[in-house]
C-alpha cells in the first residue's frame, strides 16, 4: 500500500469507480475488512495508486481511470412495496431484482426511495457520477407528486417554503404547486434539493398533515415518462446522460455500446421481468385522483424569490405538466427543469 500522495486516490473512490457500489457502500465494506491492498487488509482513509493490487472478498479488482469507467444510466419506475437494497433478510422484493444483469460491474442507485414511495429511480455504473449527484453540495432538484389528506392552509405551505426545523436540521421546499383534488385529498408537486430520509413526508408532518401517496417524478433533468411503466426500466439517451454529467460537474463521456451478448441478455431480462402494477386505491378513489390532473395554468404556486431560486430561474406555467400512472401525476418528458432555464 503506497504512502505517497502524488497520483494517489482514496480507496473508496477507486472502488466506486470500478462499479462495485457507491462510495458509502465501499466505506462500509472497507470497515468490515473485506478489502485488501497489496496483501494487507485495508482501512478507511487509505489511498492507493494505479500500480497497487486490490482485492475485494478475495477477488482481484480491475482499477480504472475516469476515462476508462463505463457510464451507463437507466431509469427505473419503482412500484410501492419494493425495497432500495440489494438483498433483504426477509426475502422481500427489491429494486435490484428487476434490473438488467451486468458482467463485471454493478448497478449503483442514485438516491433511494422508501418502501411506500413509488416513481423514478436512476441507476448507473459510474460511482463518481452517483456520488456527485447525491451529494447535498450539488443541489440537484428532486420533484415529487404528493397526495395530502385534507386541504392545507396557505400559512402551512408558506412555512414549508420558508423552512422548518426537523430532527436532523432545517429543511424546505424550493417550489410547491397545488393541483386540486376532491374529497379529503389534495395533490401537490414539490421540489427539494437534497435526499434526506423521508424528508418530503416529514416536512408535511411538521405541519400536522399526512401524506397518503408519494411519487418521485423528476431527478435533475430526467423526467419519469412512458418509457418505463411500474416495475420496468429504460436506458437513458446519450443527451440525458451528458446533462446529468454536466449537473454533476463531470466531463462528458460516451456511453459504451452494448455488445451482442449484452443486448441478448438485457432483452431476455426485460421480457422475463414483467411489469408490476403499483398498489392501487379503491375504484371510488380513482375519480378523485383524476381530478388532481389539471391544467398547469390552474395550479396554485407557493414559493419565494431568494438568491437560490433566482440563480436557478423560475419555472413558467407550462414547465411541468402531469400525466396519470395509476392515480398519481407524473412529470412530462421534454419539460425543462428550472435549473436549466435561462
Amino acid at each position: 500500500m503506497s504512502n505517497q500522495q502524488t497520483g494517489s486516490e482514496k480507496l473508496q473512490k477507486v472502488l466506486a469507480r470500478a462499479g462495485l457500489g457507491s462510495r458509502r457502500e465501499m466505506e462500509t465494506v472497507i470497515a468490515a475488512g473485506r478489502v485488501s491492498v497489496n496483501g494487507a487488509v485495508a482501512s478507511l482513509g487509505d489511498r492507493i495508486e494505479p500500480s497497487d493490487r486490490v482485492t475485494f472478498d478475495g477477488r482481484p479488482v480491475v482499477l480504472r481511470s475516469n476515462e476508462e469507467t463505463p457510464r451507463r444510466v437507466i431509469m427505473y419506475n419503482k412500484p410501492e412495496g419494493e425495497l432500495c437494497t440489494r438483498k433483504d433478510p426477509e426475502g422481500r422484493r427489491t429494486v435490484f431484482d428487476r434490473l438488467p444483469r451486468l458482467k463485471g460491474e454493478r448497478w449503483i442507485a442514485i438516491g433511494r426511495l422508501d418502501i411506500n414511495t413509488s416513481g423514478l429511480l436512476l441507476f448507473t455504473t459510474d460511482g463518481e457520477l452517483a456520488n456527485r449527484l447525491m451529494h447535498p453540495s450539488t443541489q440537484v432538484e428532486r420533484e415529487y407528486a404528493v397526495r395530502v389528506m385534507g386541504e392545507p392552509k396557505i400559512e402551512q405551505i408558506r412555512a414549508m417554503v420558508e423552512g422548518v426545523m426537523l430532527d436532523d436540521g432545517p429543511a424546505r421546499f424550493t417550489d410547491v404547486q397545488e393541483f386540486g383534488g376532491e374529497g379529503i385529498n389534495t395533490w401537490f408537486h414539490v421540489v427539494i434539493l437534497e435526499g434526506r430520509n423521508r424528508e418530503v413526508r416529514r416536512l408535511w408532518e411538521s405541519q400536522g398533515l399526512t401524506v397518503s401517496r408519494l411519487k418521485r417524478v423528476r431527478y435533475g433533468n430526467v423526467f419519469l415518462d412512458k418509457r418505463a411503466k411500474a416495475g420496468e426500466w429504460s436506458e437513458l439517451t446519450q443527451e440525458e446522460i451528458d446533462e446529468l454529467a454536466t449537473l454533476a460537474g463531470l466531463p462528458l463521456r460516451r456511453a459504451p455500446d452494448l455488445t451482442p451478448d449484452e443486448k441478448n441478455r438485457w432483452n431476455r431480462d426485460k421480457n422475463k421481468r414483467r411489469p408490476v402494477r403499483a398498489l392501487r386505491e379503491p375504484k371510488e378513489k380513482e375519480k378523485e385522483a383524476r381530478g388532481a390532473t389539471v391544467d398547469r395554468r390552474e395550479a396554485r404556486r407557493y414559493g419565494r424569490e431568494d438568491a437560490t431560486t433566482e440563480r436557478r430561474g423560475r419555472r413558467d406555467d407550462g414547465a411541468r405538466q402531469t400525466r396519470r400512472d395509476d392515480d398519481a401525476p407524473r412529470g412530462r418528458k421534454g419539460a425543462v427543469p428550472s435549473s436549466r432555464r435561462r
